[in-house]
């Protein structure tokens, strides 16, 4: 990273390429894992990254504020204190003195391979349980802008739970992946969806290769390529196994796979599975990636030094657990560069990017000639389940012979097919209305809105200013559970996340905004939200927005400005 010195005084950081305003009294922003941090001018606000050098068309602009010292301390020391009481409660267990709730072997089976390793247990039965029941909670109702859950209790501190017999109504929902508002009960896509339940029945009870191939599917598939502008694609029954599944079919031994290092649990299983040599790159960091990229043309294979068979970068278009955007204009310039393949996982940008929902290709303005593998899950966007792989038609007939997920896997239900066809129609007007479009703006306003309203309140936020995917940093580990609770309390319910799912200091919720959420809603989670973290102390915020009142949000509008 090198400084810079504008001709009118301002000091500007260079990295990768971007250039980005610094504290006019000379403080160079900082950076984690490669992501461009935004700079704090004196008036507090932050300023958007200039562009890069024609990769990037707009700006593009992804904050991870530092962990508060002090904060980071507390959270290690409660980590601390709940491990030493782990032990002792152990202890206590191991003497009959405090009950064991967790499965062990009967004495009979000591002298076999052991069926539970304690040392693994540790974290569930001891910190892990204490704060159980802010997960696995049942809900009864379309996971719509509102649910219904089902209340339980617990009599042996979140060992069992016991339902109460009382539903929790109209409870906020700010969790569920439905970006777009899809998982409906009425409705457009609702209505086909039964209509083809009439007609086809709710099971297929075959493989596409043997006779569950139906005309829905065919008909979803040359869809999702035209969706996408790609020659051809296929869709599965399964978003976890499109990935799991799909890998092993295009690379095995003697292949090199370059995984960002925050990939999803599914795109690391079907690398392992794949037999090919994986090399983890820092999450979105292009100096990482450009050296594991030059290192594996120089050097080759291990031992033989023959060159690598394929070399396949695997990233996703929105990471899930930071809320940030793939770096993508880069990552193709080096993947032309270096004359790899590419393997992007829409699963959270597909629908929810772009001025028309086709995704972080989209959004970045690039071809979708651009990317070898476009993959993507219709379990979010789209309100249905499963998957799909898009790309050239060679790449499509090949997985068809040999993706296990086809030759194997039960094909996907007519109602889902229908649910996709009919969401995926609207998005792109060919229903006759705008509703679908509507719904895509209504999204990227709602997400601008909740990011900036979060960031005047004060709380430490990760992520981009254009993701749905909001983390909201909680670090403590009491208070993981507590602000589940008090937010349920409060009719919003939330997601939250600890280790081992996040490194040990960055615990958070996690909100994914929908369009079907009014301005009204998100004002009452949002004052909710101020609520419980005025109660837990949660604004830890050293770079606290002022809010702009005297003039109208628009969404449209750049940071500089708003003044």
């Amino acid at each position: 990273m090198e400084s810079k010195l504008a001709p009118n005084g301002d000091i500007y950081s260079t990295v990768n390429g971007f250039m980005e305003k610094a504290h006019s009294e000379g403080k160079v922003a900082a950076r984690k894992n490669g992501f461009v941090k935004p700079a704090f001018a004196q008036n507090g606000k932050i300023l958007h990254v200039a562009q890069n050098g024609g990769l990037y068309k707009k700006p593009f602009n992804q904050s991870f504020e530092e962990t508060p010292m002090l904060v980071a301390v507390l959270t290690y020391m409660g980590y601390g204190i709940l491990t030493l009481f782990g032990y002792l409660r152990d202890f206590l267990r191991e003497w009959k003195i405090e009950k064991c709730h967790h499965a062990t072997e009967r004495e009979e089976q000591k002298d076999f391979v052991p069926l539970y390793q304690d040392f693994e247990n540790f974290y569930t039965r001891n910190l892990y349980m204490r704060i159980r029941d802010s997960w696995n909670r049942p809900i009864c109702s379309v996971p719509g802008a509102k649910f219904d859950v089902m209340e339980r209790v617990s009599h042996d501190y979140n060992w069992t739970f016991k339902f109460t017999g009382t539903v929790i109504k109209d409870v906020l929902n700010m969790g569920s992946y439905n970006y777009l508002g899809f998982a409906e009960s009425q409705g457009f896509c609702a209505n086909a969806a039964t209509k083809a339940t009439i007609q086809y029945g709710v099971g297929v009870c075959s493989t596409r290769q043997e006779i569950g191939n139906l005309d829905k599917h065919e008909e979803l598939e040359k869809l999702v390529a035209r969706f996408l502008g790609v020659e051809a694609a296929m869709a599965f029954g399964m978003g976890f196994a499109t990935n799991s599944m799909n890998i092993p079919a295009l690379v095995g031994k003697g292949c090199l796979i370059l995984s960002d290092e925050l990939n999803h649990a599914s795109l690391v299983l079907g690398a392992r599975l794949s037999g090919a040599t994986i090399r983890v790159f820092k999450h979105n960091n292009m100096q990482s990636l450009d050296k594991l990229l030059k290192d594996a043309i120089v050097h080759g294979q291990p031992r033989t030094r023959r060159p690598w068979k394929k070399i396949l970068i695997v990233v996703e278009g929105i990471y899930s657990m930071e809320g940030s955007i793939v770096r993508l204009p880069e990552i193709v310039a080096l993947k032309k560069k270096y004359k790899a393949y590419l393997y992007l996982d829409e699963a959270h940008s597909i629908g929810a990017l772009g001025p028309s929902g086709r995704g972080v290709v989209e959004y970045f303005d690039l071809s979708p000639e651009d990317v070898d593998v476009m993959m993507g899950t219709f379990t979010k966007s789209f309100g249905a389940a499963g998957g799909y792989i898009g790309g050239k038609k060679e790449l499509v007939d090949y997985l068809r012979s040999h993706s296990h997920s086809t030759v194997y896997a039960t094909s996907m239900s007519a109602p889902i097919a229908e649910q996709i066809i009919a969401s995926m129609k609207c998005i792109m007007g060919e229903d006759g209305t705008t509703l679908g479009q509507t719904r895509v703006q209504q999204l990227a306003a709602n997400t601008r809105y909740f990011r900036r309203r979060l960031k005047e309140m004060g709380f430490i936020i990760y992520g981009n200013d254009d993701s749905p995917v909001v983390p909201l940093m909680l670090y403590m580990p009491a208070k993981i559970g507590a602000f589940g609770r008090e937010m349920l309390k409060r009719n919003v319910g939330v997601v939250v996340v600890g280790f081992p799912a996040t490194p040990i200091i960055e615990s958070r919720a996690r909100f994914c905004v929908s369009a079907a959420h009014t301005r009204e809603m998100l004002d009452t989670a949002l004052k909710v939200i101020g609520e419980v973290g005025d109660l837990l102390q949660l604004k830890y915020s050293r770079h606290k927005l002022d809010p702009l009142l005297d003039c109208p949000f628009d969404e449209t509008l750049n940071e500089e400005n708003k003044d």
